[in-house]
């Protein structure tokens, strides 16, 4: 049996202990990395390391701490106020403000994972605070970023640009953009329907629920001194997410407005270092987690009491998740196992279907890794059949774009595990189940459509 079989086989076999004995995955990940790198690969310790995503364990604990700061003083509660107002209580148009906001922020030069860094623990705190479906505001805010990212003057569609270019094959900016967009946007339409977002439109304003009674604002209150604390792990220590009969009878007694978050200095400063994370992101160029721990230490020094218990709420088993898997996947790539299915495939004598299964290895792949360096990787693999004439290229090129993107959600995925460590108030476990499931999906039905509709009719 070759090396790269056994590394994949080993991989199904860490998926499937994980899922039967509610073992953390990235714990075994980092086993098998050991393993299969000694053993196997005849790796050192340097080599296993090698692929340790270390820039992804800063961002995740540096933006899950300065976000843990915030919704401890109360600065998250305050945005969530801010945003129903924003939107006249229209509740349901918030999941799409966030996915034109993260949107923006890629269309005009953001990387992905810094966008949706800035974007997803608010997201996803309004999410908890008005009873809204975490997986359809995460993938709101995802597929946001993914619809902007491939604007002529992204960080995705220059370098890909940069790649057709490269390899001399004909390309056009705009399809590859609009492709995307649209790809994105379609799927958060899907995603909204299906996760309750209909419901939200029945419901109308938020004033207009209050007016009949509803207890949107008593079922999920503000985080305050008197309420419980999360354990180290990032899940809430109180079981009670559902009101009981009395609270919901107080609740229907109660149809005045909730009164508003006032500014304290607290909120202030948190709320500057916000905007000092987004400026120090888009406008510098500075890196998202070590910029978010800095200023989450600055926070904490000023307000100690405040900040006491943020550290503990930093998503550590997201992290150990997260990194596991990616050390993992490092060793797959220092031995050739990416590029050795890629280059079986690319061998293929059908065009047609080489370019089909192309994007699902994209798409597969890129669940686990850099979208980008997926992208590098498969369009000069696609370069010998799509120099035969039979297979567009603009719309190949597109289609890998969109297969290796679209899957981002997955919560082993930089954004899908920001999602994941981003969201209060929720049972980490399940979410992450349903982050899976869902990425799950997406991986197994958008690279067919995408190569029905953009590579099947011959595009460019």
């Amino acid at each position: 049996m070759s090396p790269e079989l056994i590394s994949i086989l080993v991989l199904v076999v860490v998926f499937v202990i994980a899922t039967t004995r509610s073992i953390n995955m990235g714990a075994l990940a980092f086993a098998a990395a050991f393993g299969v790198g000694t053993l196997v690969a005849d790796l050192d310790a340097d080599g296993i390391f090698a692929g340790f995503p270390g820039d992804l364990f800063v961002v995740l604990v540096g933006v899950t701490y300065l976000f843990a700061i915030a919704r401890s003083n109360g600065t998250t509660d305050w945005l969530v106020h801010a945003s129903v107002r924003l939107v006249r209580g229209r509740v349901a148009l918030i999941p799409w403000v966030m996915f034109a906001l993260t949107g923006a922020l890629t269309a005009i030069g953001a990387v992905s994972p810094a966008a949706v860094a800035i974007v997803a623990p608010i997201a996803l705190s309004f999410a908890a605070r008005y009873g809204i479906s975490p997986l359809l505001m995460g993938a709101m805010v995802v597929h946001g970023a993914q619809g902007g990212g491939f604007s002529p003057i992204s960080i995705y569609g220059s370098i890909v640009n940069g790649i057709v270019e490269r390899e001399k094959l004909p390309g056009n900016e705009v399809t590859l953009f609009l492709a995307s967009l649209f790809a994105n946007l379609v799927i958060a339409g899907v995603v909204f329907v299906v996760c309750g977002g209909l419901g939200l439109w029945r419901q109308g304003a938020e004033g207009a629920l209050k007016g009949r009674g509803a207890a949107i604002d008593l079922r999920l209150p503000p985080r305050g001194r008197d309420q419980p604390q999360r354990s180290g792990t990032g899940t809430t220590t109180d079981p009670g997410t559902h009101p009981s009969p009395t609270t919901t009878a107080t609740a229907t007694r109660e149809t005045a407005p909730a009164p508003t978050v006032p500014l304290t200095p607290p909120r202030i400063a948190t709320l500057l270092s916000l905007v000092a994370l987004v400026i120090a992101v888009l406008v510098f160029d500075l890196d998202a987690g070590l910029t978010a721990i800095t200023l989450a230490v600055v926070l904490s020094t000023a307000w100690p009491e405040d900040s006491k218990k943020a550290v503990g709420e930093i998503a550590w088993p997201t992290v150990l998740l997260i990194c596991g898997v990616l050390t993992y996947v490092g060793v797959l790539d220092e031995m050739g196992t990416i590029t050795w299915a890629g280059e079986g495939v690319s061998g293929i004598g059908v065009p047609l279907l080489a370019a089909v299964l192309l994007c699902y290895i994209g798409a597969i792949v890129s669940a686990f890794a850099s979208s980008v360096g997926i992208m590098g990787a498969l369009i000069p693999l696609a370069v010998p059949f799509l120099a035969q004439g039979e297979i567009g290229a603009v719309g190949m090129v597109a289609a890998l774009a969109v297969s290796a993107t679209v899957v981002d959600v997955s919560p082993f995925s930089t954004n899908g595990a920001l999602v994941l460590a981003a969201a209060p108030d929720v049972d980490r476990e399940r979410f992450f189940r349903q982050l899976m499931v869902y990425g799950g999906i997406v991986v197994a039905v958008v690279p067919a459509v995408v190569w029905l509709v953009l590579v099947v009719p011959g595009w460019g």
